[in-house]
């Protein structure tokens, strides 16, 4: 959470939305829409932004003060790396609330989108000293391949930013100490499923947990069964996000105006 902030505008003429511009703008409303559905959200906190194709530097977020469930398509943001809105935008957006979005997108150049959520789930996990057992299959996606970076407090800074992408590594996701849950995915959809299976092993660890002593397999299980749910570092979503959007069309469509 952060204040708002009304961002300079970034010099230059307002350019015509592209095909695959737009088709961006869908996944990421739609992303939107969904977490809310899960009951992902934090009011208007939190945000998942997107890198604008063929446009370096440029990326869509959601407004601020906006509810995940009435983001359309239409309403997502286009700003630049310094948080400057580019185009004819009437919207607000967080520009501390990107800063943690620029910084890895900034890093990861794999990092098309970049989901970050306050899941009561996720952010439960994340104040446990022990972090994330490999307690499920769910969890076993993420056996090695899960980064944590330690509280910092609200101000999010250049040097908090080096620090946070250092942690991060080349890995998918991470747990933000006492604060929340990011993934990073080379399509909306791969960040969304990635976003959708931690927070299930978190649910599922806090379960277990509850229920009594609990059981991990032993470390070289944990291991070939991590490398077999990568698949050779397979896209993730490709397969699930259709029907994701389809579930969509069906309840409401007004994501995509």
């Amino acid at each position: 959470m952060s204040f708002a902030l009304q961002p300079a505008r970034a010099a230059g003429a307002t350019q015509p939305v592209t095909q695959a511009e737009s088709r961006m703008r869908v996944d990421l409303a739609a992303a939107y829409r969904l977490c809310a559905r899960q009951g992902w959200d934090d009011l208007i906190y939190t945000h998942i932004s997107a890198a604008v194709p063929d446009e370096p530097d440029h990326f869509l977020i959601n407004p601020f003060g906006f509810a995940f469930d009435e983001i359309r398509a239409s309403d997502l943001v286009k700003i630049n790396g310094r948080g400057e809105v580019v185009g004819d935008s009437t919207h607000a957006v967080n520009v501390t609330g990107f800063a943690l979005h620029g910084a890895v997108h900034a890093a990861r150049p794999d990092a098309v989108c970049v989901m970050h959520l306050h899941n009561s789930a996720g952010v439960s996990v994340s104040a446990q000293a022990c972090g994330l057992l490999a307690l499920s299959q769910h969890a076993l996606r993420f056996y090695g391949r899960l980064a944590y970076h330690d509280y910092e407090g609200l101000a999010f800074t250049p040097a908090e930013g080096a620090r946070l992408t250092a942690s991060l590594g080349q890995h998918p996701a991470m747990l933000l100490r006492n604060h929340g849950t990011l993934t990073v995915g080379r399509t909306v959809a791969e960040a969304y499923v990635l976003m959708a299976t931690l927070i299930k092993a978190c649910e599922i660890q806090l379960g277990a947990q509850a229920g009594g002593q609990v059981v991990q397999p032993p470390h070289a299980l944990a291991q070939r069964a991590s490398e077999q749910l990568d698949d050779g570092g397979a896209v993730e979503g490709e397969l699930e996000w259709p029907s994701l959007l389809r579930k969509l069309d069906r309840i409401d469509v007004s994501y995509r105006d």
